[in-house]
């Protein structure tokens, strides 16, 4: 990273949009293409919002739980899914556009529509595959307790909407919060995004506290 962007990390954020604006802008040949062909991430569509409701019901409430013991090497992640592609790889494929993998499964081509804030991007390495449920908030709330097995399949779970490619800076930004304290800024997708963490927190028995529930109740009214 150059000096300047050092000292002004978001300067690096906004030349990164820049870029993926002139990537579409360049696909546009005599007229014929306006616009670059819009990606649509694709994680497993999540329960609808009476279901939701009616998991959200069935958690257990409680303070969350301490951070002491907590390590990313405890959710061992990504995983090899087939051949040489491992679990990042298989959710770029999925969740891009015209996406292109080399012999080592690795994306080097290709475009990305990341749900959480509108952006569109051409190179992976912006990219982040982010937990709906994040890792240190899947501890806190009763994956302490799991066998290191559990906590591997749970951060490498692709049948549940539990992953999902994003724009890497944003994914940064949610860290550990939940939806009390952070949700994404593209409303249209709220309701979505909390269809998803009920269903990944119910299917794994994983509580929640007082004001992650209120915050999932009232974005769930809606849905």
């Amino acid at each position: 990273m150059s000096g300047l962007y050092a000292r002004h990390p978001h300067r690096r954020a906004i030349a990164r949009r820049i870029t993926a604006l002139a990537a579409t802008a360049a696909l546009a040949v005599g007229g014929l293409l306006a616009t670059a062909p819009a990606a649509q991430a694709a994680p497993p569509t999540p329960v609808n919002g009476a279901t939701a409701r009616a998991y959200l019901a069935d958690l257990t409430v409680r303070a969350e739980g301490s951070s002491s013991g907590y390590s990313r090497d405890k959710f061992p992640h990504w995983s090899t899914q087939s051949g040489t592609c491992n679990t990042r790889e298989v959710v770029l494929k999925r969740d891009g556009v015209n996406v292109v993998q080399n012999s080592s499964c690795a994306a080097v081509s290709g475009s990305w529509y990341s749900e959480y804030d509108g952006a569109t991007w051409t190179a992976a390495s912006d990219v982040d595959i982010d937990h709906i449920v994040p890792l240190s908030e899947a501890w806190r709330s009763g994956a302490n307790s799991w066998t290191t097995a559990q906590r591997q399949s749970f951060a490498n779970d692709l049948a549940r909407p539990q992953l999902i490619a994003v724009t890497d800076n944003v994914n940064q930004a949610k860290g550990d919060k939940d939806p009390a304290e952070w949700l994404p800024s593209r409303t249209s997708y709220v309701c979505t995004y909390v269809r998803m963490w009920v269903q990944v927190k119910h299917h794994y028995k994983m509580t929640v506290d007082t004001a992650e529930k209120n915050a999932l109740q009232s974005s769930l009214s809606g849905c």
